[in-house]
């Protein structure tokens, strides 16, 4: 087995695994992750390439999903599944090829199709960033809103603070996005699927309610004036759509 970086964020009962996207790490889930615990036993951890984790690749879904899986069978019983962007790819993933690990699934904002989008503009856009950073008040007003999640994706080195991961690393997890069709994951999820749409998203139009739709068990939701980072722009709103989900789901 892999060894990952797991963060227990406590709590009792039924494991919640949360799933970071591109570039983040586990402990962006910290605060999501204190009024989460009500609902069970809360476990995040750095994929592949990502903060404390395990260096190198190959960096295609199978292994990701590969080293969540490892991890869900370590806690002893099925989990729920909360997963943004990257994470939630991965964690549709998980429950469409190991579904006797996964009792439900969270997706934040990620669609199953971006064939024919390449890497090409978010290369340009990671490479103006002005690296390193002074300090984490510089992270904060240079990404606004995102600003406190990005304060976690960095690490100080001597001249400032830079991303954790390898920029390199990133373009190859996600120019497989650009290359594969993942609706069929999407169709063999049999468990209960909780969408969650930003209003200003950059994924493909149409298709995050159309996941929820193919889903047997699916729900979609829009957040009102959310961006990418649901949990960060629209906590609010995250947190009453995922509590709704998980009272219906583990009656607590």
């Amino acid at each position: 087995m892999t060894r990952v970086s797991v963060v227990d964020f406590g709590g009792d009962g039924r494991p919640i695994v949360v799933m970071h996207g591109l570039m983040g790490r586990a402990r962006t889930w910290w605060r999501v992750a204190q009024w989460l615990r009500r609902y069970g036993h809360v476990v995040g951890f750095d994929a592949r390439g990502h903060g404390r984790g395990p260096r190198g690749g190959p960096w295609t879904t199978e292994q990701f999903v590969a080293d969540a899986a490892a991890l869900v069978r370590s806690l002893g019983e099925p989990a729920v599944l909360i997963g943004h962007s990257m994470g939630g790819l991965h964690a549709w993933s998980l429950a469409a090829t190991h579904p006797e690990l996964v009792h439900a699934v969270v997706v934040e904002d990620m669609a199953p199709d971006h064939r024919g989008r390449t890497v090409d503009t978010w290369r340009g856009y990671f490479e103006s960033w002005p690296v390193p950073f002074q300090s984490l008040a510089h992270v904060r007003d240079f990404f606004g809103d995102a600003g406190e999640y990005f304060t976690e994706c960095v690490e100080e080195r001597s001249d400032g603070y830079h991303l954790i991961a390898a920029l390199d690393d990133l373009y190859e997890i996600a120019s497989e996005w650009g290359r594969r069709d993942y609706w069929p994951l999407v169709e063999s999820v049999r468990c209960p699927m909780l969408v969650i749409e930003a209003e200003h998203t950059f994924m493909p139009a149409g298709q995050q309610a159309e996941m929820a739709r193919r889903a047997p068990e699916g729900r979609h939701v829009v957040a009102p004036g959310a961006g990418h980072v649901v949990h960060d722009s629209a906590p609010e709103f995250y947190r009453g759509a995922v509590e709704a989900f998980l009272s219906e789901l583990l009656g607590r």
